[in-house]
């Protein structure tokens, strides 16, 4: 009788031993799956700054264009261009 007691009272031990263990382990992943989320966003926030500023840059360099024929001719021949 008295083994039977120590034996359940190990196995309850290790019982719960492992399934803090595994709940554990199972929380740190489940938590690994939104940091991955976090950085494919930021890395998508990155991208789109850069191809804001690309186009930036386009539109000003369309903003400072002649605007005519006349314009282009006058900016040739005071050598602005």
């Amino acid at each position: 009788m008295w083994k039977t007691t120590l034996a359940r009272r190990w196995v309850h031990r290790l019982a719960a031993t492992s399934l803090t263990i595994l709940s554990s382990t199972l929380f740190l992943l489940n938590l690994r799956r939104p940091g991955e989320r976090a950085g494919r966003a930021a890395e998508r926030l990155t991208n789109l700054e850069h191809i804001d500023h690309a186009q930036r840059e386009m539109l000003d360099a369309v903003a400072d264009h002649p605007r005519s024929h006349d314009d282009l001719l006058d900016r040739l021949r005071r050598g602005g261009f």
